[in-house]
C-alpha cells in the first residue's frame, strides 16, 4: 500500500488532483468557521456548552457547522433534501421518468432540476433552523431567539439584518454545494460526500480529547477503551454492512444484430444489503427531535398539568436511565423501529425507480427458473426484502448505540460511558467508511489504468 501511495504521488495528473481536493477541503473547512452575520457569538457558545439534543442533531448534518454558528451551518443537506424528493417524485411524474431513460442529458436536467429546488430549500431550512434553536433555548422561543440572535425577525426594522443573515446561510450552502462539485470534475473522489467526510472527520480529534477530560480517571480509561473498541468493531461490520450484496444470477439469450450473432452469457444482478444508506437514521431523528421542539412551546412554568406534560415532552430523548427509566426505553425503541421503518421503505423505493424486471426483458436477459415480467418483479421484491431486513436491523442497531451504552454505564456503574459513542456517531461513521472506501476504490482504478498496482 505504501508502493501504491509512492506511485500516486509520482504521477503528475493524479498527484495534482489529489493536492486539489485536499486544497478545497481546507478552504471548506476555513469557511465553516466564520460565523454568520448578527449572531452574539459568546451568548450561543455558553449555551452550546450544555448537551443539546437538538443542536447535537443539527450539528451532526452540518459537520460540526453548527457549534459555532457558522455560514454553513446547513451544510449540504438542502441539496440532499432537493435530492430526495426528486427521487420520491421520479415514480409519480412523468418526465422525471423520461429524463432517466434520456442517459446523459436528462441526468444533467434532472441535476439542475436539484440545484433549483436546493435554492428555496436553503432559503426555507435557514429560517427553519434558526427557529428551532430559538425554541430549543427558551420558553416559547422568542426570548431564547432575542439572546442568540436580537436583530432577527420579520418586523420593519428587522427586515435587512434577517435578510442579510438568510442570505449568508443560503449562500454559504450553495457554496460549500460548488466546492463539492469542483472536487467530482477535477479532485479525487465524489465532491458532495467528501464535503460532509471532512466536516465529520474535523470533530474527531477535539471529540477525542474531550474523553480525556473527564472528571475521574477510572471512568476516563473506561470510556476511551470503550471508544476504541466501539469504533473498531462498528467500522468492521459497516464494511462488512456495505460492501455485502446478494448477487441475483442471470442469463442472456442469443441476440442477433445485424449480421453479427452474439452467445448467450451469464451475468448477475447486485443487490446490496444496505442500499438505503444512512438516510432512515436521519428520517428517524427528524421525526422523534420534533416533539421536544414543539413541546418547548407550551412550557409556561405555572406548575400545571399542561405544563408538566410538555416539560416531559421536552426532555425526550434526553431522559437519564435512572431517573426517568420508561421515556428512556420509549424514546431509543421507537428510533429503533422508525429507523427499521424507514429502511424499509427507501430501500422500496429506491429499488422500484431501477426498474429491474424491465430492464432485463428489455436485454434479453431472465433469471434461470423465473419467468420475465410480474414473476420476475416479485421475486426481486421478496430477495430484496430478505436482505433488507439484515440491512435494517444493522442501522437500527448502529442507530441506538448511545442508549445502550448508557445503559451498560448505569449497569457496570461506570457514568458517562456513553460519551464513547459520541465522538463519532453510527451515522457518521457509515458516511466516513463510505466516502474511504469510494474514493479508494477511484485512486485504485486511475492507478491500474496507468498500470500500477492498486490499494485494494
Amino acid at each position: 500500500m505504501v508502493e501504491s501511495v509512492r506511485a500516486a504521488f509520482s504521477l503528475p495528473d493524479l498527484r495534482r488532483r489529489i493536492l486539489f481536493t485536499v486544497l478545497i477541503l481546507v478552504i471548506y473547512r476555513l469557511v465553516a468557521n466564520i460565523p454568520v452575520p448578527g449572531v452574539n457569538l459568546s451568548a450561543w457558545l455558553s449555551f452550546t456548552a450544555a448537551n443539546n439534543q437538538l443542536v447535537n442533531f443539527l450539528d451532526l448534518l452540518s459537520g460540526g457547522a453548527v457549534r459555532n454558528f457558522s455560514v454553513m451551518a446547513m451544510g449540504v443537506y438542502p441539496y440532499i433534501t432537493a435530492s430526495i424528493i426528486i427521487q420520491l417524485l421520479t415514480p409519480i411524474i412523468p418526465q422525471l421518468q423520461e429524463m432517466d431513460s434520456e442517459g446523459e442529458s436528462g441526468r444533467n436536467r434532472k441535476n439542475r432540476i436539484t440545484y433549483y429546488l436546493t435554492v428555496p430549500l436553503s432559503l426555507l431550512q435557514a429560517v427553519g433552523q434558526i427557529r428551532l434553536i430559538g425554541f430549543s433555548i427558551g420558553a416559547g422561543g422568542a426570548d431564547g431567539l432575542a439572546q442568540i440572535m436580537p436583530n432577527f425577525g420579520f418586523a420593519a426594522e428587522q427586515l435587512l439584518p434577517t435578510f442579510t443573515t438568510l442570505l449568508a446561510m443560503m449562500g454559504g450552502t450553495m457554496f460549500a454545494i460548488w466546492l463539492g462539485e469542483l472536487i467530482t470534475e477535477d479532485g479525487i473522489g465524489q465532491g458532495i460526500s467528501l464535503i460532509i467526510f471532512g466536516g465529520i472527520v474535523s470533530r474527531i480529534l477535539p471529540g477525542i480529547a474531550g474523553l480525556f477530560q473527564l472528571d475521574e480517571t477510572t471512568t476516563m480509561i473506561f470510556t476511551v477503551a470503550a471508544f476504541l473498541i466501539i469504533t473498531v468493531l462498528t467500522i468492521f461490520v459497516i464494511v462488512i454492512v456495505q460492501e455485502g450484496q446478494r448477487r441475483i444470477p442471470v442469463q442472456y439469450g442469443r441476440r442477433v444484430r445485424g449480421r453479427k450473432v452474439y452467445q448467450g452469457q451469464s451475468s448477475y444482478v447486485p443487490l446490496k444489503v444496505n442500499t438505503a444508506g444512512m438516510i432512515p437514521i436521519i428520517f428517524a431523528q427528524s421525526i422523534l427531535t420534533f416533539p421536544s421542539v414543539l413541546a418547548g412551546l407550551f412550557i409556561s412554568g405555572d406548575g400545571g398539568f399542561m405544563d408538566t406534560v410538555a416539560t416531559a415532552l421536552s426532555r425526550f430523548g434526553n431522559a437519564d436511565p435512572t431517573v426517568a427509566p420508561v421515556g428512556f426505553v420509549i424514546y431509543w425503541l421507537s428510533f429503533f423501529i422508525l429507523v427499521v421503518g424507514f429502511t424499509f421503505f427507501y430501500t422500496d423505493v429506491m429499488v422500484r425507480q431501477q426498474n429491474i424486471p424491465q430492464t432485463l426483458q428489455r436485454q434479453g436477459g431472465f433469471i434461470p427458473g423465473i419467468r420475465p415480467g410480474k414473476r420476475t418483479e416479485d421475486y426481486i421484491t421478496k430477495v430484496v426484502r430478505r436482505i433488507t431486513f439484515a440491512g435494517a436491523i444493522f442501522l437500527g442497531t448502529i442507530a441506538i448505540l448511545p442508549g445502550i451504552m448508557s445503559l451498560v454505564g448505569v449497569i457496570l456503574n461506570i457514568p458517562g460511558i456513553e460519551q464513547s459513542t459520541l465522538v463519532v456517531s453510527g451515522s457518521g461513521l457509515i458516511i466516513v467508511v463510505g466516502v474511504v472506501i469510494d474514493t479508494m476504490r477511484q485512486l485504485e482504478s486511475q492507478l491500474l489504468m496507468r498500470q500500477y498496482e492498486g490499494f485494494i
